[in-house]
């Protein structure tokens, strides 16, 4: 039964699960070159990147917050770089994953820059 006490207790389970994954996933990305540990980065990325979109989100701090939204696209292109390097030896389809990624920032860079020219939602 789907909604039963015992389903609903291994939907959160599931998703804490996936976070932790992911968690693990983003701090092996961290550049080696950052100093703390790439716990502290992933944590710092996720706040940053949850700002930029409330800041993105409302009409009087979107100019800035895209900006700053820009430049973090800018800023976690290194990290990018490191797991393309990093995944240089898995299978076809993660490796060209992990190269996809890298000109797909240039798109986003111009997109939060067109919506700090322009104020609006779309650039």
């Amino acid at each position: 039964m789907s909604g039963s006490p015992r389903s609903l207790k291994s939907g959160p389970r599931a998703r804490s699960r996936r976070v932790a994954s992911c968690r693990a996933r983003d701090d092996a990305r961290s550049p080696r070159a950052l100093p703390g540990a790439p716990r502290t980065w992933t944590y710092a990325s996720g706040v940053a990147e949850l700002a930029l979109a409330a800041g993105v989100a409302l009409p009087s701090t979107r100019r800035v917050a895209a900006l700053a939204t820009a430049a973090f696209f800018v800023g976690v292109f290194p990290a990018n770089v490191q797991m393309a390097v990093d995944w240089r030896h898995r299978p076809a389809p993660l490796k060209a994953a992990a190269l996809a990624r890298l000109p797909l920032q240039v798109p986003l860079v111009l997109w939060a820059r067109g919506v700090a020219r322009s104020g609006e939602g779309r650039s």
